[in-house]
C-alpha cells in the first residue's frame, strides 16, 4: 500500500537523505535550497512511502518537492525543475501506484484542483529515471503545457567553438584577462544587475544575501568564475556543480567586458580544461513564457560554445472530483 503525507520542518533529514540517494535529484531539491524563498512560497512537498508488513516500518519511496498556489499544485513554484525525487528501487508499476495515491491525497486532503508538473531533465539523472513521465500519462492523462529548450555540452564529444567564438577567446588572451575563481559574490551581483536593469529594467531574482546565503549552505556545489583586467571585474559566471552537470545558473559581462571578450575567456577555460571531467555543461534555458519565447541572441551564443537542445518540458493535468483509477 502507498501512503502519502505532507512534508514538516521535523522531516528535513529524512528528505535530506533520501535525495542524497535518489537517481534523479540535484542539491537544489535539499531543504537547504528550497526554503530559502519559503517567504514567497506555500510548501506543500510530498512524503510517499510504501506499507508492509501489516502497516509497520514504512518505507519512504518517492519526494515530491512542491508548492501550492489556491487549488493548483506546482512541482515547484520556486524551482526550474521539482518532478518525483526517486531511488534505484522505483519501478515503472510502482510509479503507477505512487502518483494514483499523490492524486487522490491531492484532491481530498489539500483541495488540489490543477497540478502543473516540471520533471527534472534526464541530463541530471544518474541512471534511467523517467517512471513518472509514463506514470503522469497514463495515471493523470497529463499534456505537455510547455516545453523551454536549454543548450548542453557532451563533454567527451564536444563541438569546436565557431570562429566568433575563437576570435572573442583570443581577443581576451591578447588583452591580458585573466580568469579565477573568487568568492566576491558581490561585485558579479553588481555586474549582472546593472545588465538587467539596462534591459530590461529588472533586479536579479535572487539577492546579494541569498546567493551568499545558498554560498555558504552549499559550498562545494555553488561557484562564482570572474573575468578580470587588472583588479577589473569584467564579467563571469556562477555555476551549480550537480554530480553529473555543471549549471550556470547566471552569466553576466559589463560593458566593457563584452567588448574584450570576457566570457568567452570564462567558458573557453570552464569548458576546454576545468570541467573536462564531467559528462555534461548545461547552459540552461534561453525560452521565456513556457517556451513560447526564444531568445535568439542568447541562444546563438550558448551554441557558440557547442552547446545542442536539451528540453526541459512542463506538464499539467487536472484532479476530478471522481477517483480515475
Amino acid at each position: 500500500m502507498i501512503t502519502v503525507r505532507r512534508y514538516t520542518d521535523d522531516d528535513a533529514v529524512e528528505w535530506d537523505a533520501f535525495v542524497a540517494k535518489a537517481k534523479n535529484a540535484t542539491f537544489l531539491l535539499k531543504r537547504g535550497y528550497m526554503g530559502y524563498h519559503s517567504d514567497r512560497f506555500t510548501d506543500c512537498s510530498l512524503m510517499v512511502s510504501e506499507v508492509k508488513d501489516n502497516g509497520r516500518n514504512p518505507m519512504l519511496v518517492a519526494l515530491l518537492p512542491a508548492t501550492i498556489h489556491g487549488d493548483e499544485l506546482r512541482s515547484h513554484g520556486g524551482l526550474t525543475y521539482g518532478g518525483l525525487v526517486m531511488d534505484s528501487e522505483m519501478t515503472a508499476e510502482i510509479c503507477i501506484e505512487v502518483f494514483t495515491a499523490i492524486n487522490d491525497f491531492l484532491r481530498n486532503e489539500c483541495g488540489v484542483r490543477r497540478v502543473v508538473y516540471k520533471p527534472i531533465p534526464w541530463i541530471y539523472h544518474s541512471m534511467p529515471a523517467e517512471e513518472d513521465l509514463y506514470a503522469i500519462i497514463k495515471v493523470c492523462k497529463a499534456r505537455i503545457l510547455g516545453r523551454d529548450i536549454a543548450s548542453t555540452i557532451q563533454m567527451d564529444n564536444r563541438l569546436k567553438f565557431t570562429k566568433l567564438r575563437h576570435r572573442c577567446v583570443n581577443k581576451a588572451r591578447r588583452n591580458g584577462i585573466r580568469v579565477e575563481e573568487t568568492g566576491d559574490i558581490t561585485a558579479f551581483w553588481h555586474v549582472l544587475d546593472n545588465n538587467l536593469m539596462a534591459k530590461y529594467g529588472v533586479h536579479p531574482v535572487h539577492t546579494i544575501e541569498e546567493l551568499e546565503l545558498l554560498r555558504s549552505r552549499f559550498p562545494d556545489n555553488i561557484r562564482l568564475f570572474m573575468a578580470y583586467l587588472g583588479d577589473e571585474a569584467l564579467g563571469g559566471t556562477l555555476v551549480f556543480e550537480c554530480g553529473r552537470v555543471v549549471h550556470t545558473q547566471y552569466i553576466s559581462a559589463s560593458p566593457r567586458g563584452k567588448e574584450l571578450g570576457a566570457l568567452d575567456i570564462v567558458f573557453d577555460w570552464l569548458i576546454n580544461e576545468r570541467y573536462t571531467h564531467v559528462p555534461y555543461f548545461d547552459f540552461g534555458k534561453s525560452t521565456e513564457d513556457q517556451g513560447n519565447y526564444l531568445n535568439s541572441n542568447l541562444i546563438h551564443q550558448k551554441e557558440g560554445f557547442g552547446g545542442r537542445g536539451v528540453c526541459y518540458d512542463i506538464y499539467e493535468w487536472t484532479l476530478l472530483k471522481r477517483n480515475y483509477r
